[in-house]
Protein backbone atom coordinates (compact mmCIF):
# COMPACT_ATOMS: atom_id res chain seq x y z
CA UNK A 1 0.00 0.00 0.00
CA UNK A 2 1.50 3.21 -1.23
CA UNK A 3 1.70 5.90 2.03
CA UNK A 4 2.45 8.90 -0.65
CA UNK A 5 -0.18 9.88 -3.64
CA UNK A 6 1.64 10.03 -6.68
CA UNK A 7 1.06 10.22 -10.58
CA UNK A 8 1.21 6.75 -12.49
CA UNK A 9 3.85 6.89 -15.06
CA UNK A 10 1.29 6.46 -17.52
CA UNK A 11 -0.46 9.59 -16.87
CA UNK A 12 2.31 11.78 -15.83
CA UNK A 13 2.42 15.25 -17.62
CA UNK A 14 4.75 17.91 -18.42
CA UNK A 15 7.64 18.79 -15.74
CA UNK A 16 6.48 15.88 -14.29
CA UNK A 17 6.73 13.51 -17.39
CA UNK A 18 9.88 15.15 -18.24
CA UNK A 19 11.58 14.05 -15.08
CA UNK A 20 10.04 10.61 -15.27
CA UNK A 21 12.05 10.33 -18.52
CA UNK A 22 15.25 11.96 -17.43
CA UNK A 23 14.92 9.15 -14.52
CA UNK A 24 14.27 5.99 -17.11
CA UNK A 25 17.11 6.99 -19.37
CA UNK A 26 19.72 7.76 -16.82
CA UNK A 27 18.74 5.03 -14.14
CA UNK A 28 17.04 2.04 -16.35
CA UNK A 29 13.91 3.50 -13.78
CA UNK A 30 11.73 5.32 -12.22
CA UNK A 31 12.57 5.73 -8.64
CA UNK A 32 10.37 5.98 -5.56
CA UNK A 33 12.18 9.29 -4.15
CA UNK A 34 11.36 10.93 -8.26
CA UNK A 35 7.56 9.14 -7.79
CA UNK A 36 7.18 11.24 -4.47
CA UNK A 37 7.69 14.60 -5.97
CA UNK A 38 5.45 13.75 -9.02
CA UNK A 39 2.72 15.66 -7.43
CA UNK A 40 5.17 18.71 -7.16
CA UNK A 41 7.58 18.53 -9.97
CA UNK A 42 8.76 22.22 -9.25
CA UNK A 43 9.79 21.38 -5.56
CA UNK A 44 11.78 18.04 -6.91
CA UNK A 45 13.37 20.60 -9.75
CA UNK A 46 14.32 22.56 -6.81
CA UNK A 47 15.40 19.60 -4.55
CA UNK A 48 17.51 18.52 -7.19
CA UNK A 49 19.41 21.76 -7.97
CA UNK A 50 20.25 22.04 -4.35
CA UNK A 51 21.63 18.39 -4.42
CA UNK A 52 23.63 19.57 -7.85
CA UNK A 53 25.21 22.22 -5.40
CA UNK A 54 25.87 20.67 -2.40
CA UNK A 55 27.70 17.98 -4.36
CA UNK A 56 29.29 20.04 -6.46
CA UNK A 57 31.58 20.97 -3.40
CA UNK A 58 32.28 17.86 -2.33
CA UNK A 59 34.09 14.70 -3.69
CA UNK A 60 31.77 11.60 -4.79
CA UNK A 61 33.15 9.73 -1.53
CA UNK A 62 32.41 12.00 1.07
CA UNK A 63 28.97 12.46 0.17
CA UNK A 64 28.12 8.71 0.57
CA UNK A 65 29.85 8.42 3.83
CA UNK A 66 27.60 11.79 4.93
CA UNK A 67 24.64 10.75 3.34
CA UNK A 68 25.17 6.74 4.75
CA UNK A 69 25.86 8.95 8.13
CA UNK A 70 22.77 11.20 7.98
CA UNK A 71 20.42 7.87 7.41
CA UNK A 72 22.05 5.65 10.06
CA UNK A 73 21.78 8.86 12.57
CA UNK A 74 18.03 8.69 11.60
CA UNK A 75 17.66 4.52 11.47
CA UNK A 76 16.51 4.75 7.47
CA UNK A 77 16.84 1.20 6.24
CA UNK A 78 15.74 2.80 2.66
Amino acid sequence: MTLIKTVPEGQADGLARDQYEAARASQGYVPNYTQAFSLRPDVYDAWSKLIGVIRSKMRLRRYELVTFAAAMAMDCTY
